[in-house]
Parts: C-alpha cells; structure tokens; sequence
C-alpha cells in the first residue's frame, strides 16, 4: 500500500475504532485475535476505494457514510451524530415550538410510527407504517430520528414538504403540513356498548395516570362493567408515565423488567396502594403502539389484568444516552430496554396480542372503514364473558 493510502486508511480507521470501543460492542471480545478481524477487512476496504475508486475521495463522506452504517446496524434509536449535530443537541435546538404531531423511527427511510391524534399529520391521513422519503425535497436515507424530528418543526403556521410513500404504490404521494403548537390530549371516554366502557388514551404524561381514574369512574358511574383502553397509534409520552398508569390495574407483581447494559435486570414492581382498578380490561394495540402504551400493555398483559386486541406492537421499549467522541461528535447509544413480567425483551420485538385483528390498509383520499373491527372484537370478547 503506498504511504499516502495508509495515512488515510488510518486516519479513517482511527474513529472507527474508537467507535467500537466507546460503543462497547466489542468489549468482551477484544482479547481475542478474531475480533480483529473486521477491523483488518474495514482497513482493507478503504484502502481499495482510496487508492482504486474512478475519482478522488472525499475522506470525511467516507468516514461519516462508515459511522452512520455502524450505527444503523444497532437498532433505529441509535445513531451517529456529526459535531454540529451534537452541538445542536447540547443547545437543546428542537427546531421550533410548532410541529406537525408525526413520531418516527428508521427503517431504509424515515417511517411513520404514528400520527399524534388531532395533529395536521393525523389530519392529513398519514398512518403508521408510511415512509417518509423526503423532507423539504432532502433525501431521508441517511436522516437519523433526532435529525428528521427537528427538520419537521419549525415557527407556528409554517409548511414543510413531504413526500411519503405507503405499502407497494410505486408514486410517492406529495403533501404540505402546516406546523402547529399542539396542546396535551387528553383521555376521553365514552360508552361503546351496554356495559362496556372506552377510553382513549392518544398520549402518556404525567398527568395521564389520574386523568385514566377519572374517565373509568365516569364510565363506571354511566354503567360501564368492563373497560376497552385503546392505544393504537399511542407512540408519545413517558415510559414512566405508561408505568404509572399500569400501577392503578396491577396490585401485585412484577410490572417489567429493566435490562442495562452490563447490569443484572431489575424488577419494576407493584406496591403497596397499587391496583385501585380493578375493572376486567381489554386493550387495543397496533404497530403505532410503542414507548409509554407499550409498557402499559406488556405489565398489564403480562399480569393477566387485561386481554391485548388488535396487532403486534412496534417495539420501542428503551433509553438512550449520548456518547461523546474526541473528535466533537457523538453516538446516541441504545444502552437499556424493557421485558415484559415473562422476561422477554420488548425493543425491537414488540407484543403480540391475544387475539390478533389486522387493521385495513388504506391508499390515500381513501375514508377509513365504516366500521372498527378491533374494537368490535373486543366488544364482542367483553360481551361473550359476560355472558359465561
């Protein structure tokens, strides 16, 4: 290799490395010589595109296209941040106080986890699943989360531009979304059937867990005998705050279980006063269900204190921290996640529900079905074991 092509391979080499050792992700291997390995071939790599591709390379594309690889191939929450990415991060820039009400995670692309409910996303019908290819005609394939959730706000009565693509359509469909300061939703509660009460919860905070108490007295008091909680779509909020409000159905065991890195899993369990609630639940899950509705429903499912309807959750259970490197710039790592009482792993897996209802597919401009089949399937649950 000529002396001008090992410079460069190691200068690019050098970040990478201490990528792998800042991430961890070879700590317990490195004493072995095979661990090496990757290195050796990632060396290999770059000094075949230095020294052979058709024009002259930019080194810091290469390195930052190799950062960002590595970090995609975790888990979509974590990611590599540039200097100026962390710099924005330490300002606490989010962009601008109006939103558009979408939470994203990646997949190839941006991809929708939900539309907040009442946000000019839900408005506009996008729906979990739909990939946002573009934002403001910038390419999101190498967009992280944090990146693409600040590109989305901006100052109230602003417009972005997306173009989103959904299931097998070969045209991506184009639209604008006015950016609006969203208020809190708060749970609502009606009567869905003779007996049967519901309440939606669009969001997890800290106020959820008393404001769920008082919409269940209020369909109690309206001659509610059994609850349906849907969280479809329920993608924002606290972990802890879905915690909370587990703890009003849960009078004894264990909630979830934390697992950090290196660290034996911890319990997250009932307490004394815990399990006020004891009305028989039914809860409505989908892919959008993920984050705080996520742990509601594992310690709920999991502690036999409600029957989960609908589809598999997202699986997005964890916490993240950001990782500091010599050069300014950072890794957002992916360093704890959540297990359901059973000890199985939510991150990335998600829940399957006891009773599976798929929810229809719908192309855009299309009105949603006259009917809600999960929710008239858990109507009808409620009302066979009734009559039992």
């Amino acid at each position: 290799m000529k002396i001008r092509g090992r410079v460069l391979v190691l200068a690019v080499s050098m970040p990478v490395i201490a990528f792998a050792v800042v991430g961890g992700f070879m700590s317990k291997a490195m004493a072995r010589e095979d661990s090496y390995q990757y290195l050796r071939i990632f060396e290999d790599v770059v000094s075949l595109i230095l020294n052979n591709y058709v024009e002259e390379v930019n080194v810091d594309k290469v390195m930052h296209g190799a950062m960002h690889g590595l970090a995609d191939g975790l888990d979509p929450d974590s990611a590599y941040l540039d200097v100026n990415q962390v710099k924005v991060l330490d300002k606490g820039d989010l962009g601008g106080t109006a939103q558009t009400g979408l939470e994203l995670t990646r997949q190839y692309y941006l991809r929708v986890i939900a539309a907040r409910d009442g946000s000019p996303a839900a408005k506009a019908g996008l729906m979990p699943g739909d990939y946002i290819r573009a934002i403001d005609g910038q390419s999101t394939r190498d967009t992280t989360v944090y990146e693409g959730q600040r590109l989305l706000r901006g100052k109230p009565g602003t417009k972005v531009h997306l173009t989103v693509l959904r299931g097998n359509a070969a045209e991506p469909h184009e639209m604008d979304l006015a950016r609006e300061e969203l208020p809190a939703v708060a749970v609502k509660s009606r009567i869905a059937a003779p007996g049967v009460g519901y309440l939606r919860i669009a969001e997890f905070s800290k106020s959820t867990a008393d404001q769920i108490k008082s919409e269940i007295n209020s369909v109690t008091k309206a001659g509610a005998k059994h609850v349906i909680i849907d969280v479809r779509g329920t993608a924002f909020g606290d972990i802890d705050a879905g915690l909370a409000a587990a703890r009003l159905f849960v009078k004894n065991g264990v909630l979830v279980y934390r697992q950090d890195r290196g660290k034996e899993k911890e319990a997250v369990s009932a307490v004394a006063g815990d399990g006020a609630i004891t009305i028989a639940t039914v809860i409505l899950t989908d892919n959008g269900t993920s984050n705080g509705a996520e742990v509601f429903a594992a310690a709920l499912g999991g502690n036999k204190r409600a029957q989960l309807i609908g589809e598999r959750t997202l699986g997005r259970a964890a916490r993240q921290k950001l990782v500091r490197l010599p050069d300014g710039s950072g890794l957002m790592l992916t360093h704890l996640i959540y297990l359901t009482p059973a000890s199985v792993a939510i991150h990335e897996k998600g829940i399957i529900p006891d009773v599976a209802v798929e929810q229809p597919d719908l192309d855009f401009g299309q009105p949603p079905a006259a009917k809600d089949a999960t929710l008239d399937k858990a109507i009808e649950s409620l009302t066979v074991k009734a009559a039992a």
